[in-house]
């Protein structure tokens, strides 16, 4: 052994420190990286309440208020929910926000990240919240007749509602999700988050990861 190897830990360590080995160099950025990563994720979720914090979009439905590729911000519903959320749901719907003047991500009401029937393992789905509906409620005359096909309940799918929930709609999109089949009406459970703040671009790079 020659006498410039590091004998006990302490001088390993100080040797990692501060060789400038290539390898050695190239291991200690992509930990410092990674620490950087780690420490922001741990602020964020201490911030939002969701993880992950931070979602990419991936399609064009709520354009022109969110765009493909944005990494938008969540934040756990309850968290400082207006007093005008529907119910317990911390969540405003677009007729409410219409009537109270509250707005998020360009138009009334909340947009809503959640999972599809409740499925875990489906690709969420970021869409705004319109209105609830109750369970067996027959809501065709509630909806804006632009988003629905048809001319009365019997001709919409989820009509009437099987299930207490959020009518959604991307705010692209020509009809609301529940009315083509997308998703039953949302029930609370199946919220992550609510939208708070958009990065334009930065959704592309989780996109390609994925």
């Amino acid at each position: 052994m020659s006498d410039d190897t590091p004998a006990g830990l302490g001088e390993w360590l100080t040797w990692l420190r501060e060789t400038d080995h290539v390898a050695v160099e190239l291991l200690r950025e992509a930990a410092s990286s990674a620490a950087i990563v780690l420490v922001i994720g741990l602020l964020l979720f201490g911030a939002s309440g969701v993880w992950p914090p931070m979602v990419a979009v991936e399609s064009g439905s709520m354009e022109p208020h969110m765009q493909r590729g944005d990494l938008v911000f969540l934040m756990e519903e309850h968290r400082f929910a207006p007093d005008v959320a529907t119910r317990e749901t911390g969540v405003v719907t677009y007729r409410t926000g219409e009537i109270e003047g509250y707005r998020q991500s360009g138009d009334y009401g909340d947009v809503v990240v959640f999972q599809r029937n409740g499925r875990e393992r489906t690709t969420p789905i970021i869409h705004r919240a319109r209105f609830w509906v109750n369970e067996s409620e027959n809501w065709y005359d509630e909806a804006n007749p632009n988003y629905v096909p048809g001319d009365s309940c019997a001709d919409v799918t989820n009509c009437p509602a099987p299930n207490a929930g959020f009518v959604t709609l991307g705010d692209a999109n020509r009809y609301y999700d529940q009315a083509v089949g997308r998703s039953r009406p949302v029930r609370p459970s199946w919220i992550r988050g609510t939208a708070e703040v958009r990065i334009p671009y930065l959704g592309h790079v989780r996109l390609a990861l994925q």
